[in-house]
This record gives structure tokens, sequence and C-alpha cells, in this order.
């Protein structure tokens, strides 16, 4: 199976466009971890959350418990600029040091660049959002 890190926006239908592959940010995550903590910004693993979709999805891809659903902690979500700090800190530093993550860095920064559009609309719309992770 292979994971994928995408954002959920709050609310039904945030009006724009939320997808971003996100495999290689997954595959990476470790890497990312570290380069984020060296950068002295939030790690992107500490803007996950289990939300009841996002646990109900990963339950029918065969990835979860469903016995605990009813016990699960209300999500916690996140304002946009503060995932935007994160994000663009990441994306100049791969563009500064494209080997830093080896031969995926570039892939990497692409989907970055597209999480920070993403939490840009979030951002102008007041809306909150959080990460969740895919296994398919």
């Amino acid at each position: 199976m292979a994971a994928s890190m995408y954002i959920v926006v709050e609310g039904e239908d945030p009006g724009f466009d939320i997808f971003v592959n996100g495999r290689a940010i997954a595959r990476n995550e470790d890497g990312l971890e570290q380069l984020a903590i060296s950068l002295a910004v939030r790690p992107l693993i500490e803007f996950f959350s289990a939300d009841e979709n996002s646990m109900a999805l990963l339950i029918e891809e065969g990835a979860g418990n469903p016995e605990l659903l009813p016990s699960l902690p209300a999500p916690q979500w996140y304002a946009g600029e503060d995932g935007l700090s994160t994000v663009q800190a990441l994306v100049a530093e791969l563009a500064r040091d494209p080997a830093i993550l080896g031969s995926e860095t570039e892939i990497i920064r692409e989907e970055l660049s597209q999480y920070i559009t993403v939490l840009r609309k979030t951002a102008e719309r007041n809306l909150r959002w959080h990460l969740a992770v895919s296994w398919r």
C-alpha cells in the first residue's frame, strides 16, 4: 500500500480544489520532519489529525480498527497561516539544496508548492485545516 498525506479543510466544501497527491511527502515524512526541525519550524506531522471521515476512509481501505471510531478525540484544526510558515520554509530549503532529500527532492517540492496554494486559499477564506493520511 502507498501512503499519501493530504490536506483536509474544515466543512463540507471549501469552494476550491484541495487535492494534492502527497505520496512523495508521505514517503519522505521522516526527512521532512528532520528538515523542519533544523529550520526551526513546526514539522508537518504535527498538523496531523484523525477525524471521523479520514478514519472511516482508512477503515474502508483496510488500514484501521472500526472499533476505535466511537472513541476518536475531536479533530484538531489549524489556521492556514500556521501551515504556510512550515511549508514555505521547507520549499525554500528544497529549492536552495535540490539534493537534500535525494532523488525525490523535486517532486516533494512540487507537492509542497501545491500545499502552499491550498493553504493560502484556506487562510484567505478564514478556514481551518489539518493533515490526514490515506493508504491505498
